[in-house]
C-alpha cells in the first residue's frame, strides 16, 4: 500500500493563526464598546465605491455580543481545520475567500451595511465540505461529514428568512468556498493508492496471489522451483579398442 501525500502535521500556526484572528475581532468589538465607537459604516455597502472598503473591514465588525459569539466558535473550529488539513493552501483560501465573499455581497446585496465574519464562516464551510468530497481522501471526506453534521443547519441562513441577517453574505461565502474547492488542486492530500491500483502492477508477481491455484483454492506451501543452470556441462565419453587385446587376436 502506498500513501500519496498523507502528511497532515500539527504546528503552532494551526491553532495560533485562528486564535489571532478571533482575538482581533474581539479587540475591535471591545474598542467600540469601551470608547463608544460604531464601525458599522465600514461594512460592505453594495454597489457604491465607498462600500468596497467593507470587503476588508466588515469581517472584523459585529453589531452586538450575540452576533460576535455566534461567529467566534465556528470561525475558530473551521479555520483550525483549514490550517491543519490544507495548510499549504490555507492563506490563499482565506485571502481569496475574503475578497470574493465581500465582492459578491457588494455586487448583489441589499442597500445596507453588511458586517460580520459570518460570510467567512460560510466560505470555510463550503470549501471544507466540497473539497473533502472532491479529494476522495478518507480523512478529508470524514472532515466533510463532520462539518456538515455540526454546521449543516447553517444552510437555512443562505435564504432571506430574517431581514436582520445578511443572507447575501452567507450565500456569497458558500458560493466562494465551493468554487475554491473545485479550482484549488495543488497541495491537496492524495487518496491512498493500494499496490493493485498501480498501473505497473503484475498479478503474476504478487506473492499473495501465487498461493491460489487455477481453481481458486489456497495453497499454503508453494512447490520449490527447480533451479535450471543456464550453462550445462556435458560430458562426452569416447571408447577406443584395447591395443593389447587386438594383438592377441592376431
Amino acid at each position: 500500500m502506498k500513501d500519496r501525500g498523507d502528511h497532515f502535521q500539527f504546528s503552532t500556526g494551526v491553532v495560533g493563526y485562528p486564535l489571532l484572528f478571533i482575538l482581533c475581532i474581539w479587540i475591535v468589538y471591545w474598542f467600540e464598546v469601551r470608547f463608544g465607537f460604531d464601525f458599522n459604516y465600514l461594512g460592505v455597502y453594495p454597489r457604491t465605491v465607498v462600500g468596497l472598503r467593507g470587503v476588508l473591514f466588515s469581517p472584523f465588525i459585529h453589531s452586538d455580543l450575540t452576533h460576535l459569539w455566534h461567529n467566534t466558535l465556528p470561525l475558530l473550529i473551521l479555520s483550525t481545520a483549514l490550517f491543519y488539513f490544507y495548510r499549504s493552501n490555507a492563506w490563499m483560501v482565506l485571502l481569496i475567500g475574503v475578497i470574493f465573499t465581500g465582492g459578491l455581497t457588494w455586487f448583489f446585496g441589499r442597500p445596507a451595511h453588511h458586517i460580520g465574519a459570518s460570510g467567512i464562516v460560510y466560505m470555510l464551510f463550503g470549501f471544507l465540505f466540497f473539497k473533502g468530497i472532491i479529494a476522495k481522501h478518507f480523512r478529508l471526506t470524514a472532515l466533510s461529514l463532520i462539518v456538515v453534521f455540526i454546521y449543516g443547519s447553517m444552510i437555512w441562513y443562505i435564504l432571506p428568512i430574517d431581514p436582520k441577517i445578511s443572507w447575501e453574505g452567507h450565500l456569497s461565502g458558500l458560493i466562494t468556498g465551493a468554487i475554491l474547492a473545485f479550482f484549488i488542486k495543488q497541495g491537496i492530500a492524495k487518496p491512498i493508492l493500494y499496490t493493485w491500483e498501480s498501473p505497473d502492477y503484475d498479478p503474476e508477481e504478487d506473492e499473495f496471489l501465487r498461493h491460489f491455484d487455477e481453481y481458486g483454492n489456497f495453497v499454503e506451501h508453494l512447490p520449490e522451483e527447480e533451479s535450471i543452470e543456464e550453462d550445462e556441462v556435458k560430458v562426452i565419453y569416447e571408447y577406443k579398442p584395447d591395443e593389447s587385446s587386438k594383438n592377441k587376436k592376431e
